[in-house]
């Protein structure tokens, strides 16, 4: 027979599991009406703690005489889960972009801007045909 924490901690271990999985971190996609997707980018943290212990009467055992379980025990566990947006991935119009979810300084915002702006300076500047760079 399996000891009562261990019973304890497998029950609320489950119920973990079952509250979060891949679609918690990596969430379900949303497309809007202009044809973009829109996923969402989660960080996940929980903790889990679990304990008990057997009933004593003066540091002794409880005799059986006082209860019909030869080990009676009081035990717990508590867990707590902490979901935080992180980015968002926006797919549509041929390109994929990351928007994050947290304010960015401004040179975060330029430094993401950077693959933009170069396209548009590229397409800016006459080229010759055989010069051109393929893309």
């Amino acid at each position: 027979m399996a000891h009562p924490i261990e019973t304890i901690m497998r029950t609320t271990m489950e119920n973990l599991k079952d509250m979060i999985d891949v679609d918690t971190v990596v969430g379900s996609p949303v497309s809007t009406g202009d044809g973009l997707t829109i996923v969402p980018v989660s960080r996940v943290s929980f903790g889990f703690v679990a304990g008990g212990g057997e009933y004593t009467i003066g540091g002794t055992p409880v005799p059986l005489e006082v209860t019909d379980d030869p080990l009676p025990f009081a035990g717990g566990t508590g867990a707590g889960v902490s979901v935080n947006p992180v980015a968002f991935l926006i797919v549509g119009g041929g390109q994929v972009r990351l928007l994050p979810a947290l304010n960015n300084t401004s040179i975060d915002r330029l430094i993401e801007m950077i693959p933009q702006i170069l396209d548009d300076i590229k397409g800016m500047l006459p080229c010759k045909k055989e010069n051109r760079i393929p893309v």
